[in-house]
């Protein structure tokens, strides 16, 4: 009997090892499978890996947009840019540029629209940031040859319709008002509006919203805390925007080599408020940009503290002030403005007047009063004059000139060296950093202003951390194109600059420029000659008549012996060279032009004329 438990305790004991063996054996199988299967995944996942950034690479590749500047880049004016997207495009701005030394005879110079001619069908309407001429000066210029949709604001649009008025273009045009934090849709893009604050109202950047991703574009700005009419910047939107995701900005470098921040407005009221102390028992004269309509409130405000009454000089402040009046932008209480012609019946100390100028243009009213040309305003020692401006670079010699004079005249001149009268209407330095801490933008172009204020810029940004590489300082004519991967510069279209004179427009070439300015530096000689067609001989001159080279009666001996070369000349010519006149003309000008200079070293146009008789 215990042999046989003791045998049943034995198979047992062997079945439990045996059982053990193979449950080991299966775990250790099921081991070994999760072991392979974990190899395969992680294998599996490495290569996925591998794989993820390809695939997001490709994912973000979006519908390219691309960024064209026709103006305003490497210069001041004529600002316009080109936004592009598969096949539809809009314009940012058309303005205009004033001509400088080198262009005689040229009334304004606007940009080259030849690439937005060729895209005509493209074009899905003009945005416009603000109502400067160097924003909308070229407008009207535009809608000539393109009649699309243009965007606006209340008084930019208003300032438009003047302009268009006078081109005869006013019923024509599609002119759509907009309000700040309002999106109008351009094909297979949007352009959202923002307020900021500039040196005129109603000013506006925008958010760009396109396949690529969104570009901000600033406009003018500055950022004014107490703005006159209380409408602050929206930097809250600025700041929304970047949370979200700013593909690139494009942002206003006019004042980016000057530190810190740019004055309130609010500042030159106070200085105002001074002077017109100062200025008791005299005539006050202020002149300003007509554009600037929050500064001439505040001088209306003045006289109508000081119980002056007003009255406004020059063609562009005219318009300006009424148009603002008109729309609400300015309040002027009753009985503060008068006309021009009301002014004999008050004294001096009872008179404000507002007059364009500040900048010293020739034909201005102020610059008229200086030079003792205007008709109804004469300068005396009874005039407390303020220059409330600062020179446009290039204007400085034209604004001391006006300053020399209107002092000689015996007025005491205020100017912004001596007081507070003006501030700028562009961010400085850490304005232009707050934009860029608020956007946060992955790429970033400097717009609106000359070389050295883009590569400020630029530096500005890339020293709060911007890549250098995503930064791109372009000109105008460039193609920057951006899929939201990367930004490069990657073609170029026609552009460059259109002189208008008078009626003309393009008309005016780099050849023309030429001969004006050889015209203007040397002066012009005529060679009029007379030859008989039957005998082919001269039979009258050569006679020379002198503009602006030497007066002829004060110099008969230098005419003189021009003459005996003229005829000299002729003497050697052959039969055959009288029936070809191009050749007598060649050999007149290249004798009398190396006679000229060696008696002179100057070398006046010579233009021979040859009558046939």
């Amino acid at each position: 009997m215990e042999n046989n438990i003791e045998k049943e305790l034995q198979d047992s004991k062997r079945r439990f090892i045996r059982r053990n063996r193979n449950d080991h054996s299966s775990y250790a199988q099921q081991n070994l499978g999760s072991s392979s299967r974990k190899a395969a995944f992680s294998q599996s996942g490495q290569k996925a890996a591998a794989e993820k950034p390809e695939r997001q690479k490709r994912e973000i590749r979006r519908t390219p947009v691309r960024i064209i500047p026709l103006g305003g880049l490497n210069e001041i004016g004529k600002n316009m840019t080109v936004i592009e997207c598969a096949n539809d495009m809009f314009l940012i701005d058309c303005g205009l540029a004033f001509p400088d030394a080198e262009m005689p005879g040229v009334d304004i110079v606007i940009p080259d629209f030849t690439y937005v001619e060729r895209n005509a069908d493209k074009l899905r309407g003009i945005v416009l940031t603000h109502g400067h001429e160097d924003h909308i000066g070229g407008l009207a210029y535009l809608l000539k040859k393109i009649n699309v949709p243009v965007y606006g604001t209340k008084l930019t649009l208003s300032l438009v319709e003047g302009k268009l008025r006078e081109h005869g273009l006013l019923g024509k045009a599609n002119l759509n008002i907009v309000l700040p934090r309002k999106t109008v849709k351009m094909g297979c893009m949007a352009v959202e509006f923002i307020r900021v604050n500039h040196s005129i109202p109603d000013a506006v950047g925008m958010a760009i919203h396109t396949p690529a991703g969104v570009i901000v574009h600033t406009g003018d700005f500055k950022v004014d805390y107490s703005p006159i009419n209380g409408e602050m910047i929206d930097l809250a939107r600025f700041g929304e925007l970047g949370s979200r995701g700013v593909l690139a900005l494009m942002a206003d470098s006019t004042n980016a080599e000057r530190p810190g921040f740019t004055p309130s407005e609010r500042k030159v009221g106070d200085s105002f408020e001074k002077l017109f102390s100062k200025a008791e028992g005299r005539r006050i004269i202020i002149a300003t940009f007509s554009s600037n309509i929050h500064r001439v409130q505040q001088i209306i405000n003045c006289a109508e503290r000081y119980g002056r009454k007003v009255a406004l000089f020059g063609r562009s402040m005219i318009n300006v002030i009424t148009t603002a009046i008109e729309i609400g932008y300015l309040n002027v209480p009753d009985g503060v403005l008068i006309d021009i012609d009301a002014m004999n019946r008050y004294n001096d100390e009872q008179i404000v007047l507002i007059t364009t100028g500040s900048q010293g243009e020739p034909m201005s009213a102020l610059t008229r009063m200086a030079m003792n040309d205007h008709k109804k305003v004469n300068i005396t020692p009874q005039d407390f004059i303020i220059i409330s401006a600062t020179p446009i670079p290039g204007n400085e010699k034209f604004v001391t000139k006006v300053i020399n004079e209107l002092m000689k005249s015996g007025a005491e001149v205020v100017y912004e060296a001596m007081y507070e009268v003006h501030v700028s209407g562009h961010a400085c330095q850490e304005e232009l950093k707050l934009i860029q801490a608020l956007t946060r933008p992955k790429f970033f172009i400097p717009v609106h202003g000359e070389y050295k204020h883009l590569k400020k810029h630029a530096e500005l940004a890339i020293s709060m951390g911007m890549p250098p590489e995503n930064v791109i300082i372009g000109e105008i004519g460039n193609v920057i194109e951006t899929d939201g991967n990367k930004i490069n510069i990657v073609s170029q279209v026609p552009s460059g600059r259109v002189l208008v004179d008078g009626l003309g427009v393009g008309d005016v070439g780099s050849i023309v420029l030429r001969d004006r300015k050889h015209l203007a530096q040397d002066g012009l000689i005529i060679v009029v000659i007379g030859i008989e067609k039957a005998t082919d001989s001269v039979v009258s001159g050569p006679e020379i008549i002198s503009r602006g080279f030497v007066y002829v009666r004060e110099s008969e001996e230098l005419i003189d012996n021009a003459k005996h070369i003229l005829s000299s000349t002729l003497a050697h010519c052959s039969v055959q060279e009288f029936r070809e006149w191009n050749s007598i003309k060649t050999k007149l000008r290249d004798a009398l032009s190396d006679y000229i200079y060696e008696k002179t070293k100057r070398s006046p146009m010579i233009l021979p004329i040859i009558m046939e008789i």
